[in-house]
């Protein structure tokens, strides 16, 4: 099996070269990673203390974010290494101020393994939900590097707890300790022998929590959404769009604020063309012809977390095909929160969808329905409403947890 793991490691890089002649995702996943060892020379001397954190991409580092600024705090002698896999999340947050050093991890091949953690060296390495790099594992447990994973979940699909699951399990079993995020993830890891796990719950519900602490004012959208009810779509794709250009002829007395998955100018074409109303773009348009639009795009990147606090209602796109994107940000600031019918691997969906906080739709007449209900019935609407507020509310506090449990490591 590890012959197999490295030879597909090497042909995982082979393709991501090849593919880098023409894909630009490719490309920046590539021409990233060049001169990493001078980089990581560079960033940390023989005697720093050094805790590395490890994401995927843009999402898990969300996840981690509240550890990372809490470690931050508490540990402030420690120089942080924050490390992605993907070029969405380091191009995003390649200058975030919470790391000292922000970087792209190498290939999990044994040699970049052993000279990456040799030479950083660090304190802990801590790893954000599911990146399982079995070389890095077995040269942080060569070292003695204490290693935790956070926000982890674990489901019975996954080849550990399969019959040819055996070299995978004995990877797991070299970590120090899981953070998992539900009971049935800590039962999972204990079928197999496993454990070092706490149930410390989902550290993206203390993120959202900051981000309402932490209100930023918008007052061109708040003019925008005066006296009248509003509905913000965010993260939507194309068929969440359809479903959604109906709203403005049934609704005329609602506001509709879209904030696209994807902000390129041909999909802002796109979605203008879908909609078939008079529109704002938000990046184009003076802020006071918004006013007499039904319609208002945000037409980049950066706004949405901090304007759910203007909205009535929010629908979370992506349960059409991609994946279902994030509602604990509508649902922390207490509203009704709508979506699509593929959201049954998010747990705070099923959550909410059981608890009556939020709804699932799968037609433009079914959203029609809906919005009358919780537009018109007011009873029903502040049900809803305060459903997912106290829903999120009994959720936060797991980087506390998980902050307690790092003591042990350090």
């Amino acid at each position: 099996m590890s012959f197999l793991y490295q030879f597909g490691i090497a042909i995982y890089t082979l393709l991501i070269r090849f593919a880098a002649l023409f894909n630009s995702k490719a490309r920046a996943w590539v021409q990233g990673r060049k001169g990493w060892k001078q980089e990581l020379e560079e960033a940390f001397g023989e005697n720093d203390n050094v805790a590395w954190f490890h994401a995927a991409s843009l999402g898990e580092f969300e996840q981690g974010r509240p550890v990372m600024e809490a470690f931050g705090k508490k540990y402030p002698e420690h120089k942080i290494l924050l490390t992605f896999f993907s070029p969405s999340g380091y191009l995003q947050k390649k200058h975030y101020e919470g790391a000292d050093k922000v970087m792209y991890l190498p290939p999990d091949c044994r040699g970049n393994a052993k000279y990456f953690v040799e030479k950083l060296n660090p304190d802990i390495a801590i790893f954000i939900k599911y990146e399982f790099w079995y070389n890095y594992l077995s040269v942080l447990k060569k070292h003695q590097v204490p290693t935790v994973f956070i926000s982890a979940l674990f489901r019975n699909g996954q080849p550990f707890f399969k019959w040819y699951g055996g070299w995978f399990r004995k990877k797991l079993r070299s970590i120090d300790h899981f953070f998992v995020q539900d009971q049935v993830s800590a039962e999972n890891l204990k079928s197999i022998g496993i454990e070092k796990a706490t149930v410390s719950g989902d550290t993206r519900f203390d993120r959202v929590a900051d981000i309402l602490k932490n209100k930023t004012k918008n007052p061109d959208i708040e003019k925008f959404c005066a006296g009248s009810k509003v509905l913000l779509a965010g993260s939507t794709w194309p068929p969440d769009e359809e479903l959604l250009a109906s709203l403005p002829g049934k609704f005329p007395e609602l506001k509709l604020i879209i904030a696209p998955h994807e902000v390129t100018e041909e999909r802002i074409r796109q979605l203008i063309k879908t909609m078939n109303v008079n529109v704002a773009r938000y990046t184009r348009d003076d802020p006071a012809s918004w006013l007499d639009k039904q319609v208002l795009i945000i037409d980049t990147i950066g706004v949405l977390s901090s304007i759910y606090r203007y909205a009535d209602i929010a629908y979370i796109g992506g349960a059409f095909a991609t994946g279902l994107h994030n509602i604990q940000e509508p649902a922390v600031n207490g509203m009704p929160v709508i979506f699509g019918p593929k959201y049954d691997n998010f747990r705070e969906a099923v959550d909410l969808v059981e608890q009556g906080g939020a709804f699932t739709v799968k037609s433009a007449e079914q959203m029609s329905e809906l919005l009358d209900v919780l537009i018109y019935d007011a009873q029903n609407y502040q049900s809803a409403a305060s459903r997912c507020k106290t829903y999120m509310t009994e959720n936060t506090g797991a980087t506390e947890k998980i902050m307690a449990g790092l003591r042990n490591y350090l």
